[in-house]
């Protein structure tokens, strides 16, 4: 469907809507915020570093000394050894807690699984392996399946250990080297360290009262278990034929996950607190001439463009080649631009604000023309701004509650569940009694530093922590290194460019970072120390081109977007770089250019 055409005539009530998504945000938050979840720690350790897909492997305690040590399996760890292997470094080790590569594609297994960015955009190294994907949005399979396959062409296995959580990261002066302890009983004396965990790592658990009480069965989605239901991630879940289960969250996962169970339990109960605003999915076969055609750095080209598009930056002459619901907002505001070259940026803003409430209007009545019962379809229509949330694209979700075994429960009004029981779920005042319950609650995205990198002990130079360290925020050059913490490589969101598409920015930071070690390296140098005024300097960047959507957030529904409403404001994308992605990468790539490695003493 063409959304710019299905929009564009639609009339809304800008005052009356903007009240009403101040009504549906406070009803929902929390005093709490980000405390209603709970630590998967101790007693839940369960739910956290359980592997339901591969045994544990026992094995002897590792004591080594080697050049680099790389935290996590997933794209940016995979990223991180690719490119220091195409640097020349060859002595490093990759530390996961999971049985294989893949990171969240290796623990997010639930039925219906599936990437929603285009695929030939997420992927990563597709050029490099001469792969095409099969869909435009691949199943979570085919993506576990490629981290496989750039571990096997690379030849990292060899270089891994798996199964294997690390407890205590230390920097010892005398040798210049991190100490890194394990679970396993390992101590691995790396030159360097790269922080390579990824954002969705950590399962998030509702602190609802009673969890543990539950006498049923009960899993987080990234840790799903077949053997209780039966079938794999493309369905068939034929063991829930006779089994009443709940399932907890609405969100991303929810999305994809709900229609399966649906399909195949004796009754599902659907707890939600906040809908999600769901446009079609279309998912299509990659057509086979797809490849025809295709340049030499046609995939950097297309994950360019998708930047461009879902940032609403429309040069002239600029062509959306995924053109899909993440831009489709832009694209009609573009198409005004177009049309009038003269719009003031306030005129843009307010055209785009516009837009906004017509495309989310327009989902809303999606789910009138979807949903039989009206009570039920009124509970599903979400009231806030696009990307309060994740955007969600999903054709089989909508559906699922026509069935007549599917029931949504809403607990908007009393904030969430109330309690667990023995039996079951209490909520709005009654027991619904279900043998199991699946959390769909995802992954820490914001909470707390130490919570996220769930390294318990991480100390620096003169044993100062790491979480002190950035105690009143991040403190770093380009998001990579960071003063007092010598040979420490970081990626993901911290300080620097942000994009939809994070394997993209992995790939830049992993490709800086092999540059620093191998550079490091040809000169002898044991030590690399970001220095204060470098530090300094960049922090003043960040200040001084500041693009904050904090006041965007703060009238959102509560989520990982906005810390749950809680007072906190941490960004699910940091401290983000004013003049934008390409500016930043663009920036790295003079950096390393110049070849003085400004602001980082090597010694």
């Amino acid at each position: 469907m063409n959304v710019q055409n299905s929009t564009s005539a639609i009339d809304i009530d800008l005052v009356a809507l903007r009240e009403k998504y101040r009504e549906e945000r406070d009803k929902r938050k929390r005093p709490e915020g980000e405390k209603q979840y709970l630590e998967t720690e101790a007693d839940l350790a369960d739910f956290y570093e359980t592997d339901p897909h591969t045994p544990v492997a026992a094995r002897e305690p590792i004591v080594e000394e080697i050049e680099v040590a790389i935290l996590g399996g997933g794209f940016a760890g995979l990223l991180a050894a690719v490119n220091l292997r195409k640097s020349g470094v060859e002595d490093f080790r990759i530390i996961e807690m999971a049985g294989d590569f893949g990171g969240t594609w290796y623990w997010n297994r639930y039925p219906g699984v599936q990437c929603d960015i285009d695929s030939c955009c997420y992927f990563p190294l597709l050029e490099e392996l001469n792969y095409i994907p099969l869909h435009k949005y691949s199943y979570g399979t085919e993506i576990y399946e490629h981290c496989q396959r750039i571990a096997q062409h690379f030849d990292l296995y060899g270089r891994a250990i798996f199964h294997t959580i690390i407890r205590s990261v230390n920097w010892d002066a005398e040798s210049s080297r991190w100490f890194i302890e394990t679970d396993r009983g390992d101590l691995i004396k790396a030159r360097h360290f790269v922080l390579a965990s990824g954002p969705y790592n950590r399962p998030k658990l509702p602190g609802i009262p009673g969890l543990q009480e539950f006498s049923g069965y009960a899993f987080h989605t990234s840790r799903w278990d077949y053997d209780y239901t039966g079938g794999n991630a493309a369905g068939g879940l034929v063991k829930l034929a006779d089994k009443r289960v709940a399932i907890v969250g609405t969100g991303a996962t929810g999305i994809q996950c709900i229609p399966f169970v649906g399909e195949y339990a004796e009754k599902l109960y659907v707890f939600q607190r906040t809908p999600s605003a769901v446009d079609f999915r279309n998912n299509a076969l990659t057509p086979p001439d797809f490849k025809q055609g295709l340049k030499p750095g046609w995939q950097r080209e297309r994950q360019l463009s998708f930047h461009m598009a879902t940032f609403g930056l429309h040069p002239p002459g600029h062509i959306d080649l995924v053109n899909d619901g993440w831009s489709a907002i832009n694209r009609t505001v573009a198409a005004q631009i177009e049309a009038n070259p003269s719009l003031t940026e306030q005129e843009i803003a307010d055209i785009r604000e516009l837009e906004d409430y017509r495309y989310q209007k327009w989902l809303r009545e999606r789910v009138d023309q979807v949903v039989k019962d009206p009570a039920t379809a009124e509970k599903l229509k979400a009231w806030y701004r696009f990307n309060c949330k994740r955007p969600t694209f999903n054709d089989e979700y909508l559906p699922t509650f026509n069935r007549p075994n599917v029931e949504l429960i809403d607990v908007s009004d009393s904030k969430g569940v109330e309690k667990i029981t023995k039996n079951g779920i209490v909520a709005n005042g009654v027991e619904y009694q279900v043998d199991c319950i699946i959390f769909a609650s995802g992954f820490e995205v914001t909470t707390e530093m130490k919570r996220r990198i769930g390294i318990p002990v991480f100390n620096g130079i003169d044993g100062k922590s790491l979480y002190d360290h950035w105690a009143n925020g991040f403190r770093t050059l380009h998001g990579i290194t960071t003063s007092g913490f010598p040979n420490l490589y970081i990626t993901g969101f911290i300080q620097g460019g942000a994009t939809s598409n994070v394997s993209h920015l992995y790939e830049e930071q992993t490709n800086h970072i092999a540059y620093i070690i191998s550079e490091a390296m040809k000169r002898n140098a044991t030590k690399v120390e970001l220095s204060v005024e470098a530090e300094q300097a960049w922090i003043k960047t960040m200040r001084d081109t500041e693009v904050s959507n904090a006041e965007f957030f703060a009238e959102c529904t509560p989520g990982y977007y906005n810390n749950e409403g809680g007072k906190t404001r941490r960004s699910h994308i940091g401290e983000v770089y004013g003049p934008g992605y390409p500016a930043f990468v663009e920036l790295l790539d003079d950096w390393r250019k110049a070849g003085t490695l400004e602001g980082l003493a090597l010694r």
